[in-house]
């Protein structure tokens, strides 16, 4: 009679297991006693519980792995590499300063050549005015300002402004001139500001 009912028992289970539904069994929080009679809690919950573990344990690696990562990626310089790019700009500043330098006097130069052809064109329209160049006294001023006692024929100003040099000089002028003695010498004293001298010190003048 016993190996009956087990046989019954053995054949209905699977039966009213199937006709569960799947929501009865997973659905979290459900804590019906069909649910704790078809699941066991003793051979679930371990199964559960290692799973999770593994689970924490394989985020844990993912992360420290990340960070390992961006700490190597973010290493500083050694002081090797720091070296090699100080050297690098060295011969890099070697080599193009003096080409620069160079480029900047040409540049000047050609400034005060053209201040002076533009002071030129002006002592000569001051000269067929006033029937003379200005003196040695009065210099470039009178270009500007008219000079005392003698301001009916001046019909300047000759110019907007009396600029120095591109050196920060001012222009010279000498009448009569020594290079131009029918009419006047007009120089810049170049990049020393003194006269005379040779190469980026040397003079610019009307008379070249």
């Amino acid at each position: 009679m016993k190996r009956d009912n087990l046989k019954e028992l053995s054949r209905r289970a699977p039966a009213e297991l199937s006709l569960r539904r799947p929501a009865d069994v997973l659905r979290p929080g459900h804590r019906s006693a069909e649910f704790h009679s078809a699941v066991p809690q003793s051979s679930t919950l371990p199964a559960l519980s290692s799973g999770c573990g593994s689970d924490r344990l394989q985020v844990e690696n993912l992360r420290y792995s990340r960070v390992k990562l961006c700490a190597t990626g973010a290493r500083g310089f050694t002081l090797i590499e720091i070296m090699v790019v100080v050297a690098v700009i060295g011969i890099l500043a070697a080599a193009i300063i003096p080409q620069f330098m160079t480029t900047k006097h040409d540049a000047r130069v050609s400034a005060a050549k053209g201040h002076i052809a533009e002071l030129e064109a002006a002592l000569e329209r001051f000269n067929v005015h006033m029937d003379r160049y200005p003196t040695a006294d009065e210099g470039l001023k009178v270009l500007v300002d008219a000079p005392s006692g003698d301001d009916k024929k001046w019909r300047g100003p000759y110019i907007k402004q009396l600029r120095p040099d591109p050196w920060g000089n001012s222009y010279q002028y000498r009448y009569p001139g020594v290079h131009h003695t029918a009419s006047f010498d007009l120089w810049s004293r170049g990049a020393d500001g003194a006269d005379g001298g040779e190469g980026e010190g040397a003079d610019i003048g009307n008379w070249q």
